[in-house]
């Protein structure tokens, strides 16, 4: 498996804020509904528009190989959630990884682990890197409060 990690990020949430919002996966759901519509490029409009989200399962269209799903896994309060990709054409997972601070912040780390052949993995490792940086971009946007 080839672990990609997003940097760590400082959230100013209390580390059962930042869980409780997002091991119910239903909140996402909350939060892409107030994503500005020109913050959408045009081409993805359709996907981001396709994102079906249940309390413990998101699913993505994947264009070609078909849609995957992300369901929750794991749940350790307030430091861990865990989901494993669905549908995927080779194993998948994503966990964040959640440390308290203080009472009123933590740090927050998404780590990708994915089983990528040898051969595709000098072609797939910068897109998927970037997925992880993206991830903790996402973190630090969210309001936990």
């Amino acid at each position: 498996m080839a672990e990609y990690k997003s940097p760590l990020e400082t959230l100013q949430a209390s580390a059962e804020a930042v869980f409780a919002k997002l091991s119910n996966l239903e909140n996402l759901k909350t939060l892409l509904d107030k994503v500005p519509a020109d913050k959408i490029p045009d081409d993805k409009k359709a996907m981001f528009d396709s994102i079906s989200i249940t309390p413990d399962s998101i699913t993505v269209p994947g264009g070609p190989v078909g849609a995957l799903t992300f369901r929750l896994t794991k749940k350790v309060e307030p430091t861990l959630i865990a989901l494993s990709g669905e549908g995927s054409p080779v194993p998948l997972s994503l966990a964040m990884h959640i440390n308290p601070l203080t009472d009123s912040s933590c740090n927050a780390q998404v780590v990708i682990d994915i089983e990528i052949p040898a051969m595709l993995k000098p072609m797939i490792s910068g897109p998927i890197q970037k997925m992880a940086d993206q991830f903790g971009e996402v973190l630090r946007a969210i309001p936990f409060a």
